[in-house]
C-alpha cells in the first residue's frame, strides 16, 4: 500500500488534518447499545426477591428496558410500579454492568446489540410492604424471596452472577461495582472470596441476654471480637464462602446466646488481640461492622436482638461506632489490605 504524504492526507480529509471526522462520521463509528436498569430488592432475612414471568423459564430481578428519554432511575421505579405494583424512588446504584452483544441464548433475529444494565438498590422490605405487592393481570406470574446462593439455579448464569456481585458490593459498601457480563472488573474481599456462593447456615430461635443457664446443651460458641475502630472479626471459609465468628479468646465475657434446636449457642464479647489470633489457612480472617455480619449470616429475626445487645456491648467498650466502610482482609501479620 503506497504511503501518503502529510498533504494527501489533508486534501483526503478535506483540508484538515489529524482525525478530524464528520459529526455524521463520528456518530456512525460509536457503538450502539441498550440501556436496561433493574432492583435489587431483599426481605429482612438477607433474601433476594426474583420474580417469575411468563416469556422465559427463569427467574428475573425486577426491571427492564430504559425507554427513550427517560432516565435509568426513573425506568428502574417505573418498572417496579408496573411489574409489583409498589411506589417507590431507588436513587443508590449498586452496579453497572456492560453485556456483551455475543451473551448466549439471545435469539439471533432479536438483533441484540450488547447492552448496559444498571442495578438499583431497592433496599430491605419489611412484611408489610411485601403484602403490598399486587402483580399485574400479564407477564409477572409470580415472585419469591430466594436465598442467594440459589440464585444460580433460578436465573440465568450471567443474570446470576450480575445479582449476588450487585447484593455483595451494597453489602461491602464501598460504592457501585463495574461489571462485565455480571463479573466485577475489582472484585472486592467479597468477591474474592466467593462470599454467599454457598448457602448460609440457618440459626434461628430465641435470643436471650447473660450466660446460658445451668443443664442447657452448649453448641458452637462463638465470639464478637472488636477492633479498636469498632468492626469485629470475622472469618469466611475459603472452600465455600461461609461466614462465621470466631472462637472465643482468652478473657471473653458472656453476652448472650441463641437457642434453637434445643441447644444454647453462646456468644462473647472481647477485645480483638494484637496480633488477631492465629490464622488458619483454611480461612479468610476480614474486619468488618457489625451490620456486615448480620446481612452475610442467616439468624432469623433474634438476629436483630443480639444486633442491639452488640451495639450496647460496643458502647460499653468505649469503641466508637463504626461507619459502613468495605470489609478489609486481614494478612498474615495482622494488617488490612
Amino acid at each position: 500500500m503506497p504511503q501518503l504524504t502529510d498533504e494527501a492526507l489533508i486534501e483526503n480529509q478535506g483540508g484538515r488534518p489529524g482525525t478530524w471526522m464528520t459529526p455524521q462520521e463520528y456518530g456512525a463509528s460509536r457503538a450502539a447499545l441498550w440501556t436496561g436498569a433493574v432492583v435489587l430488592v431483599t426481605d429482612t432475612d438477607g433474601r433476594v426477591l426474583v420474580q417469575s414471568v411468563d416469556y422465559r423459564p427463569d427467574r428475573l430481578l425486577p426491571g427492564g428496558a430504559v425507554d427513550a428519554g427517560e432516565s435509568p432511575s426513573a425506568a428502574a421505579a417505573r418498572e417496579v410500579r408496573e411489574e409489583l405494583g409498589v411506589d417507590g424512588r431507588y436513587p443508590r446504584g449498586l452496579a453497572v454492568d456492560w453485556i456483551p452483544a455475543d451473551t448466549p441464548g439471545i435469539p439471533p433475529e432479536m438483533g441484540f446489540p450488547g447492552e448496559i444494565l444498571h442495578v438499583y438498590d431497592g433496599g430491605t422490605w419489611t412484611p408489610d410492604r411485601i403484602d403490598g405487592i399486587r402483580l399485574p393481570a400479564q407477564e409477572i406470574t409470580g415472585i419469591d424471596f430466594a436465598e442467594p446462593a440459589d440464585l444460580a439455579a433460578l436465573m440465568d448464569p450471567g443474570d446470576a452472577r450480575r445479582a449476588l456481585s450487585a447484593l455483595r458490593a451494597r453489602i461491602n459498601g464501598g460504592g457501585p461495582a463495574l461489571l462485565e457480563d455480571g463479573r466485577p472488573t475489582l472484585p472486592t474481599a467479597l468477591d474474592r472470596l466467593g462470599v454467599l456462593r454457598t448457602r448460609r447456615t440457618p440459626l434461628h430461635g430465641t435470643w436471650h441476654t447473660g450466660p446460658v443457664p445451668a443443664g442447657v446443651p452448649v453448641r458452637e460458641p462463638e465470639a464478637w471480637l472488636f477492633a479498636p475502630d469498632g468492626r469485629v472479626l470475622l472469618l469466611i471459609s475459603r472452600a465455600t464462602g461461609g461466614a462465621h465468628l470466631p472462637p472465643p479468646t482468652e478473657g471473653s465475657t458472656p453476652l448472650g446466646h441463641r437457642h434453637a434446636d434445643g441447644a444454647a449457642h453462646p456468644r462473647l464479647v472481647a477485645r480483638l488481640p494484637s496480633p488477631p489470633p492465629a490464622e488458619d489457612p483454611a480461612y479468610a480472617r476480614l474486619l468488618a461492622t457489625p451490620e456486615q455480619v448480620r446481612e452475610l449470616t442467616d439468624w432469623g429475626p433474634a438476629g436483630h436482638a443480639e444486633l442491639a445487645a452488640v451495639h450496647e456491648a460496643r458502647t460499653g467498650l468505649s469503641l466508637p461506632r463504626p461507619p459502613r466502610i468495605p470489609l478489609t482482609e486481614l494478612t498474615e501479620d495482622g494488617l488490612g489490605r
